[in-house]
């Protein structure tokens, strides 16, 4: 038997763009890192890019890029994430499938991915055939060739759904075994009936569709797919590769192919090492020859099915009874406790199919003024997502439609198919899969829900929201102060709504604390040119009067407006925005508020604000996320510094007192011990973000949180500390035979790893791999030949080696 080992890993985050600024705004329970996409790929992504391999003394020996070695897939949603915030990971990953080309004979280790995880036996034909189209050609402008494999949201299958991918190209994809409905040799009579635990996983099959197409399925191993997600196999990578190797047929001819899959978050972010874990697995298995790693499309040529297959419809990985879970109160859960207790599912289904149908009417009529088949232009609508450049979008527009459009009739364009773009996002797979309509997932579809019928308002003049949230009442609400569905957007998505006026609004909130900005800001995805601005200040209070002209560079549209800001301290900041008014009126108006700013009339301000601006208004609470947290710190820093005034006086004045209570080994006094963990906390990191860490005052504060018995910070002192490591190491780099500087991280590292055991080294790593395998070699042999210089620098390059769990030879 020819044994044949592929690990698939699903690398999949939900969109979380706001969808009106196309961006990630901060999510607090990502802390200390800015969202739940960064986070998961400082834990995940990045580590499996160059993951460490152990020897048997527990020292790293190798780096490698688990990428290359695995099979896997990357949502286009997240790759576009990765493409803006995290490059270096990016180019990783187009780098791995490059490599794994020459390892795989010609294959990628890559496949595609159905767009924005939807689940496709629940989309009509058009969705299904557009997010393949969208899938496919994200991955082409990608990885540079097309995907022979393409991975199905939550592997949920129906006959149309693989009609589609075999129509357009696709080989393969893979599904979990009890997917698998009968068996039979190719060309035989008799079907045999399987379940998930006698189907030969081992081998691919050939499923016959209806069309005539065919399309190769791989079922993977089920019982060890669940114990990497779930069983504790990740704890070691030895035991990892026993596994996948007990997993083969204890009899049979001619090759066998064990394979798993799983959510590529296992490796690292689910299971901490995760990543490593993978790495020595198949390190041990090509080491020792006990199988051949491989990936789905090298496999398929050399082994190509002799068995065909017919499946289960309606079926999937992730939900015992097919694909109920994202539909209905079917009793699958995230948590156990919540089974049953999902009544909510099937009205956000049904009314999401409802905004839907609302809109294909829309967009099919509005659009066929433009185009001959607005369903191919929305499919070729992926060439302008991905470069949304003016010249690229503009010529998308004029090829599309054969002809120059007037701005008007290109801002209607490109709204009509950003109105399908989110009519498709509103169905991501997350919005149903979890517990409460008024979790993070739920309410993010409502929000691109909440999108399509702002831009089906705006081409079509129809107002879909009342209808829309009278239907959310009969979806009930699973956490208070929510009733039903229609609280939690009232709550979460409307004040969320933003339009160009909130955008203005936006800008000259934000304008109070920038006074020197550019002509030109770009404010996410709009920009926001300053047509006229005049500034007048009296103490802390601050007046604001304005024009700007703001422009979305998503549908082009463009919109003037009128400002003023009123600021008079703290957190009391108010504007006031309208569409342009006529020059002199403007003028007028601007003089009269002037006026009343200079008596110190703030009341005729506020008046003049509100009647001329018809009592539209702004306060801190309309900024953006970002912007506002930022604003906020800024308008407490006083605050915090008398907070730390007061806590540092309670800890040095009674720090005697708090020895004492210690020395009798009685606890700190909560009203001690918290400004004391605050103050601590903070001169750690103070210390740790100096430009010169003083090592021995870092080791003095750590000695008294311990002798105090103090709770330390160590998230974020990991997070800090992390960063510290490699900021240095990144010095390193560039100066290398600088034996001051290894010293200083050595002694810093020494330290840190007191305060927290859970610092990520893994830059740190790299770098010191890389300077290794360049100088070491010839450091020694100068050092051999007594130069002192590079004795010393030996020395300490080797203690840092032990300091960062690296073997060197």
């Amino acid at each position: 038997m020819d044994k044949y080992v592929c690990i698939h890993g699903h690398f999949y985050q939900p969109p979380r763009e706001n969808a009106w600024l196309e961006d990630v705004e901060l999510q607090d329970s990502a802390y200390p890192y800015h969202d739940w996409n960064a986070r998961i790929t400082e834990e995940c992504y990045r580590q499996n890019a160059a993951s460490r391999i152990l020897g048997p003394d527990r020292k790293i020996v190798d780096i490698v890029n688990n990428y290359e070695h695995m099979s896997f897939n990357f949502g286009p949603t997240l790759l576009s994430w990765l493409e803006s915030h995290a490059p270096d990971v990016y180019e990783k990953i187009l780098e791995a499938d490059r490599n794994s080309r020459e390892r795989f004979s010609g294959h990628g280790s890559a496949l595609a991915q159905v767009y924005n995880h939807m689940i496709l036996p629940l989309s009509n034909t058009r969705d299904k055939h557009t997010q393949v189209i969208w899938g496919i050609q994200d991955f082409k402008r990608r990885f540079q060739r097309a995907p022979e494999g393409m991975w199905l949201s939550e592997t949920a299958v129906d006959l149309p759904s693989l009609e589609v991918l075999a129509e357009h190209g696709i080989k393969f994809t893979i599904l979990a075994p009890r997917q698998a409905k009968r068996v039979r040799k190719i060309g035989g009579r008799r079907w045999k009936d399987v379940n998930a635990s006698d189907l030969d996983t081992s081998v691919p099959y050939l499923c016959q569709l209806p069309s005539g197409k065919q399309i190769a399925l791989f079922f993977y191993s089920g019982p060890a797919s669940h114990d990497i997600a779930y069983g504790g196999l990740l704890h070691s990578g030895t035991n990892f590769a026993a596994r996948l190797i007990d997993a083969f047929p204890k009899d049979g001819d001619g090759p066998r192919l064990v394979h798993v899959a799983t959510d590529g978050e296992s490796f690292g972010h689910h299971h901490r090492h995760g990543d490593m874990a993978l790495a020595y697995c198949i390190h041990h298995i090509e080491s020792n020859n006990l199988a051949k790693i491989t990936i789905y499309g090298e496999y398929l040529e050399k082994s190509p099915p002799d068995q065909e297959v017919e499946i289960w419809e309606n079926s999937s990985w992730s939900c015992a009874h097919g694909v109920e879970r994202w539909k209905s109160n079917c009793g699958c859960a995230a948590d156990h406790a919540s089974s049953g207790k999902q009544q909510w599912r099937a009205p956000l289904r049904q009314v999401m199919d409802w905004v839907r149908d609302k809109t294909i009417e829309v967009y099919q009529n509005r659009m066929s003024r433009y185009h001959a088949d607005p369903w191919r232009l929305r499919n070729e609508y992926i060439a302008a997502i991905n470069d949304r450049s003016q010249e690229n979008v503009e010529d998308f527009i004029t090829q599309s439609t054969g002809r120059s459009l007037p701005l008007e009739d290109r801002v209607t364009f490109l709204k009509l198919l950003e109105m399908q773009r989110h009519a498709m996002l509103m169905y991501t797979s997350c919005g149903w899969f979890f517990d409460n309509i008024a979790g993070i997932e739920a309410v993010h579809v409502m929000q691109y829900a909440a999108r399509t019928m702002q831009l089906c308002q705006e081409v079509q003049g129809w107002d879909l929201v009342p209808e829309f949230k009278e239907m959310l009442q009969s979806a009930p609400a699973n956490v208070r102060p929510f009733m039903n569905g229609r609280d939690v957007y009232e709550a979460c998505v409307e004040p969320a709504r933003i339009d160009l006026n909130r955008v203005a609004a936006h800008f000259a909130l934000s304008s109070v604390f920038e006074e020197a900005r550019e002509r030109t800001t770009e404010i996410y995805c709009y920009s926001a040119t300053v047509e006229s601005s005049d500034r007048t200040e009296a103490g802390v209070q601050v007046l604001i009067t304005g024009r700007v002209a703001i422009r979305s560079d998503i549908t082009f549209e463009r919109h003037v407006a009128d400002l003023v800001v009123f600021y008079l301290g703290d957190h009391n900041l108010f504007a006031a925005v309208r569409a342009r008014m006529g020059d002199e009126e403007f003028n007028a108006v601007r003089q009269d508020l002037k006026k009343a700013f200079r008596r110190s009339d703030s009341n005729e301000v506020m008046r003049l604000m509100n009647v001329v601006f018809g009592g539209k208004g702004y306060s801190l609470t309309h900024l953006f996320k970002d912007p506002q947290r930022q604003i906020l710190n800024e308008l407490l820093e006083s605050t915090w510094q008398e907070i730390e005034s007061s806590f540092r006086h309670i800890y040095e004045h009674n720090y005697a007192i708090m020895q004492m209570i210690r020395n009798m080994n009685m606890p700190l006094p909560k009203a001690l011990s918290a400004p004391a963990e605050f103050i601590l906390n903070e001169d750690l990191c103070a210390e740790i973000q100096a430009d010169v860490i003083d090592v021995n005052r870092l080791r003095n504060l750590a000695d008294e949180a311990e002798r105090l018995s103090l709770s330390l910070d160590k998230e974020r002192l990991s997070f800090e500390g992390s960063h510290r490591i490699n900021d240095l190491m990144d010095q390193l780099a560039e100066r290398s035979d600088d034996v001051d500087l290894l010293g200083s991280i050595e002694e810093s590292l020494e330290i840190l790893r007191t305060l927290t055991s859970s610092l990520d080294l893994q830059n740190a790593q790299n770098v010191f791999f890389n300077i290794a395998k360049r100088k070491w070699p010839a450091m020694k042999r100068r050092a051999a030949a007594d130069d002192e210089e590079a004795a010393k620098w030996v020395e300490r390059f080797g203690n840092l080696a032990h300091h960062l769990g690296l073997a060197i030879p």
